[in-house]
């Protein structure tokens, strides 16, 4: 029987993202979207007219024993209280980037989720783009060597301000980009070289009428000595490299962003043809001066994260992303806030 998924949100990350892949992942239903937005319910009953619309999370709290799975892509405020409701009415979740405004509040969740016997399994579906699947690869191969330096760059050309929560210093709101991008940014750092031991950031408000972080670039010093230099900007009139892997034997460049995002946007999913697919002219460039070459990139699969879901909230597997994975990250992201307001490296220090 196939899980009943209930969704809570239906804007850019509920329409665009969540609602297209549940519905393409086998054993998930999207059995309820949660909108208040007359819009916003007209598009559900549009696109999935087998879809219950509902006014308020309330009527999922009512609804005992309905939904399987309640997955969270509302405003980041409200990210913890949903989850709290979900896990106190015995039902898993998944919740959108950033899990919680503060780290501080990631593990309260989880220990609310230690307690019920439920996951709360983290959005963090960048880990699924080809471009970082084809790192990933090449640095677990050795195809370039020792790793001294890693280069990531969410960058975008955004001068005017889109009004909105997103751009809140409220910190309640966890706005700003560091917040947004740089949740994907340091998350796959962190994937690939472990948990940083030393934190560096410059916090920039650069856009006229702006509050909210919209250039920052944030430096990780990884055990082993690899340094992660990571850039997130909507001030970037120019982009550079999506990835820049700097190794002792060659490095891997690649540029553009990952085309999943596109093809949701354009109303695709992973049941169509194609899905995931680079074309050779947008392949990354592995080698050194005088001996470098195209680098096929790999299928980008944001669905296998819903997949992952599904076996997990079954119990045959491990959530694909796990809470303590989002908690470090935000354990970073403070330790950059306080880095850029001291004007010093921070020391993250172990686990807690």
């Amino acid at each position: 029987m196939d899980l009943r998924v209930a969704l809570i949100g239906f804007g850019t990350g509920g329409s665009v993202f969540h609602a297209p892949l549940i519905s393409s992942v086998p054993g998930l239903r999207l059995a309820a979207v949660v909108t208040s937005d007359p819009g916003r319910q007209a598009a559900v009953r549009r696109r999935h007219p087998d879809t219950n619309v509902l006014d308020s999370a309330d009527r999922l709290w009512e609804a005992t024993g309905v939904y399987d799975l309640v997955v969270v892509t509302a405003p980041n405020r409200l990210h913890v209280p949903l989850a709290r409701e979900a896990l106190s009415c015995g039902m898993p979740v998944v919740v959108d980037k950033p899990v919680a405004a503060s780290a501080a509040d990631a593990r309260s969740l989880a220990a609310l989720s230690a307690v019920r016997g439920l996951p709360v399994i983290p959005f963090h579906n960048r880990r699924w783009d080809g471009d970082f699947r084809t790192a990933r690869t090449l640095i677990r191969d050795g195809a370039l060597g020792d790793v001294r330096r890693f280069e990531s760059r969410f960058e975008r050309w955004r001068p005017q301000i889109k009004q909105g929560w997103k751009e809140s210093d409220d910190p309640r709101d966890a706005g700003g980009i560091l917040y947004d991008l740089g949740s994907h940014l340091i998350d796959q750092a962190i994937q690939l070289f472990g948990r940083p031991r030393q934190v560096y950031a410059e916090i920039d408000v650069r856009r006229p009428g702006a509050v909210a972080p919209d250039d920052v670039f944030v430096a990780l010093a990884h055990p082993g000595g690899v340094r992660s230099h990571l850039w997130m900007s909507a001030t970037a009139a120019q982009l550079g490299p999506r990835f820049r892997v700097l190794g002792s034997r060659a490095a891997y460049t690649v540029n553009g962003l990952d085309g999943q995002e596109d093809a949701l946007r354009a109303g695709a999913t992973p049941r169509d043809r194609g899905w995931g697919v680079t074309p050779p002219e947008a392949f990354g460039r592995i080698g050194a001066p005088g001996d470098e070459r195209a680098q096929p990139t790999e299928m980008g699969a944001y669905q296998e994260f819903y997949e992952g879901v599904e076996r997990a909230v079954r119990g045959e597997a491990p959530p694909p992303v796990t809470l303590s994975d989002a908690i470090v990250g935000l354990e970073v992201i403070e330790a950059a806030l306080r880095s850029a307001r001291d004007g010093q490296v921070v020391e993250l220090g172990a686990a807690q």
